[in-house]
C-alpha cells in the first residue's frame, strides 16, 4: 500500500521500522519540527524524523497541519492510507479524507478510557490493573474512532510509564501488517466504542510533586506513574528537589505523611480505611544530578530517620 506515517516520539519507531518491513510504500513520513535540546539547545530532530532520515524516506516537518500549503502536499501524495501514532498534531477533516481508504491510529489504552495526550500515565496513576493498544479509523473527535484492533496488556506492580510504553509500542507494532491488509480488502470489522469515556489530560509541571498525605498505594502509582519524565518529586529540608522515579510499597512503620522512618528512604504516607503505611524509594535522582539508587544517594545527601519531606 502506498503510505504516509505521522509521528513523533520514541513510542512510535517501532511503528515505522514494522511497516517498512512489511513492503510498504512509505511516500511520506511526518513528524513535529526538530525542538531546542540539551544545554546547548540545539534544535534536534525528534526520534521518529531521525529513523525515516535514516530510513533514506523523505520527511515533512509542517509547523502546523491546518494550513492550507500543508494540506494540499498531503492531498497531493495519492495516498491509500495514513498510519498515525503520537503525532502530537490535530488533524482537519480535509487530511482525515484525503487518504483513499482513510487515516488510522494507534492508540495506547482500551478506548473509551484515556482518551487523549497521556494515556499510559494516567493508567499507571490511576492504579489501572490492565491496559492496552488498539488501532482505529481517525475522526474528526478526539480519539473517538471505531476500533479495528485490539491488544490487551496487564500493568505489573513494578511499571513506569517508561517499562509499560516500551512493551506497548513493540505490541502495538505489530498490529498495522493484520489492520492494513484487513483494510486493502476490506475485510475489517469496525467496533463503535462503548462506555463512558475518560481523558488523560496532559502532565503539567504542577502535579508532578508528591503529595505524602495519600495512601501509599496511590503515591506508588503517582511515583511510577511519572517515572522517568518529568518525575514525581518532593522537597528536602534544604529545599533541594529530589525526583523519585522506583518507589514500591510496605505497611511496615507508621509516622507522620512525609516522615523518613528509616534509613533506607522508607516514607510515611497518609491511610485512607485499612490501607496507607508507607513508600520506600529505590531510584532517585536530585537536582542537577544522575538517577541513581537510592542508597547511593544517602551516600552524599544524608535523610536520616525522622526527616520530614515536603
Amino acid at each position: 500500500m502506498r503510505l504516509a506515517f505521522m509521528g513523533t516520539p520514541e513510542f512510535a519507531v517501532p511503528s515505522l521500522a514494522e511497516l517498512i518491513a512489511s513492503g510498504h510504500e512509505i511516500v511520506a513520513v511526518y513528524s513535529q519540527p526538530p525542538r531546542p535540546k540539551g544545554r546547548g539547545q540545539k534544535l534536534t530532530p525528534s526520534p521518529v524524523h531521525a529513523f525515516a532520515e535514516a530510513m533514506g524516506l523523505p520527511v515533512f516537518t509542517p509547523e502546523s497541519m491546518k494550513s492550507a500549503e500543508a494540506i494540499e502536499i498531503f492531498q497531493s501524495l495519492d495516498l491509500d492510507a495514513a498510519c498515525v501514532v503520537a503525532y502530537g498534531q490535530i488533524l482537519k477533516p480535509a487530511v482525515l479524507e484525503a487518504p483513499r481508504l482513510g487515516c488510522f491510529n494507534l492508540h495506547g489504552s482500551l478506548l473509551p478510557r484515556w482518551r487523549g495526550a497521556a494515556p499510559i500515565q494516567r493508567a499507571i496513576m490511576a492504579g489501572d490493573r490492565e491496559t492496552g493498544v488498539q488501532i482505529m479509523r481517525m475522526s474528526e473527535g478526539l480519539d473517538e474512532g471505531a476500533i479495528l484492533l485490539s491488544e490487551i496488556l496487564p500493568i505489573q506492580p513494578d511499571d513506569t510509564a517508561a517499562s509499560l510504553s516500551e512493551r506497548m509500542s513493540t505490541t502495538g507494532a505489530t498490529l498495522w501488517t493484520r489492520a492494513l491488509a484487513a483494510i486493502e480488502r476490506g475485510g475489517v470489522t469496525e467496533t463503535p466504542q462503548a462506555g463512558e469515556p475518560t481523558y488523560a489530560r496532559k502532565i503539567t509541571p504542577a502535579e508532578a510533586r508528591i503529595d505524602w498525605t495519600r495512601p501509599a498505594a496511590e503515591v506508588d502509582c503517582h511515583i511510577r506513574g511519572l517515572s522517568p519524565f518529568p518525575g514525581a518529586w518532593f522537597a528536602a529540608p534544604d529545599g533541594t528537589r529530589v525526583k523519585a522515579l522506583m518507589s514500591r510499597t510496605s505497611l511496615k512503620g507508621t509516622g507522620a505523611p512525609g516522615e523518613i522512618l528509616d534509613d533506607e528512604l522508607l516514607i510515611a504516607c497518609g491511610l485512607s480505611g485499612e490501607e496507607g503505611g508507607a513508600v520506600r524509594l529505590t531510584r532517585v535522582q536530585r537536582e542537577g544530578k544522575a538517577v541513581q539508587a537510592a542508597e547511593e544517594l544517602l551516600k552524599g545527601f544524608p535523610l536520616p530517620a525522622g526527616t520530614l519531606l515536603g
